[in-house]
Order: structure tokens, then sequence, then C-alpha cells
């Protein structure tokens, strides 16, 4: 379902499955949306399409990209929680957190409005999992990539030239 200010189209894509018959063709539908939204518990790879990946900073990207080719060769997946947001769905997710903590002041400590996001202009990125943002927490200033936040560890942001020192994260979004 569409939300308010947000485009979505349907994608008809065709899957070849093999099976002992041999391949078979099935047409699918995949409801695909332009706000940059990722579900819940789900990640996409630096190399997708996805409008999250699609509309970050060019930079970012292709520090994200260098990384995640090196963090491979390490054994570590670098996956995209969130990267790209559109303004409407950057105000959804502050909406949703006022309703969780009950106090747009709490809610601000994990969720910047939309005037205020990194995400907004495409110069944030959220990494998973955990070894994942262990690693990037570790190397990524050889990128030029920081953790912006103290109490998000997955979030990243270009904050020094690569090979440069990252500075303190800041307490919260807030």
């Amino acid at each position: 379902m569409a939300g308010k200010g947000m485009w979505t189209m349907l994608l008809l894509a065709t899957v070849t499955a093999c099976t002992p018959a041999g391949p078979q063709s099935a047409s699918v539908q995949v409801k695909v949306t332009d706000d940059g939204s990722i579900p819940k518990n789900e990640s996409i790879s630096l190399d997708d399409e996805h409008a999250a990946i699609a509309n970050l900073d060019p930079a970012l990207l292709t520090a994200m990209r260098n990384a995640a080719t090196d963090a491979k060769l390490a054994g570590v997946e670098l996956r995209v929680t969130s990267g790209w947001r559109s303004r409407e769905h950057q105000q959804r997710l502050l909406d949703e957190a006022v309703e969780l903590y009950r106090s747009e002041e709490e809610a601000r400590r994990w969720v910047h409005p939309p005037d205020k996001s990194a995400h907004v202009t495409g110069k944030a990125i959220d990494i998973g999992p955990t070894n994942a943002d262990d690693w990037l927490i570790q190397h990524g200033a050889d990128y030029g990539l920081c953790q912006a936040y103290a109490n998000e560890m997955w979030h990243f942001e270009l904050l020094t030239t690569p090979g440069g020192q990252c500075p303190q994260p800041q307490g919260n979004a807030g």
C-alpha cells in the first residue's frame, strides 16, 4: 500500500527456476517503492538498484563499495539496512518513533526530522549485521567512513578524508 507522497510501481519480472523437468519460467510482480524504504529486519546489497542505494551521494556510495570489497576479503559482508530516504519516509520514521517512545524528545535521540536527516540528503547509510558494523567502525576511516552517533553503531557518514581520523561520534541523533 502506498503512503502519502510515496510513489509505488509494480515491476513485472520473469523468473526462471530449474526443476527436475528442466527450466521453468514464471512472471511475478514485485512491489518497488521509490521512497527508499527497506522492510524492517531486511537488508540489500550495495549493488542493488533500489532507491535507497541509487540516491546516495556518489562519494558515499563509492567509499561504501570500496569498504565492502575489502570487508568481503576479510570474510565480512556489509549489508544496507537503510540508505537514502525520501522526506516522507523520514517523517514516517519519526512519527513511528514518537509513538514508540511516547515523546518527541526521546524519539529524536534516534530519528532526525526530515530537514536535519543526513539520510534525506543521501549522505548517511545504515549497515548491518553487527559484525559488519564492528568491521566498519575499525576500518571505516580508511575510506573516510565514520560512525556518526555513539548510540547507533550502524549509522555511517563520510566525516573524514580516506585514511584520516574519525571525529568522536555524537552522543545521539538529538
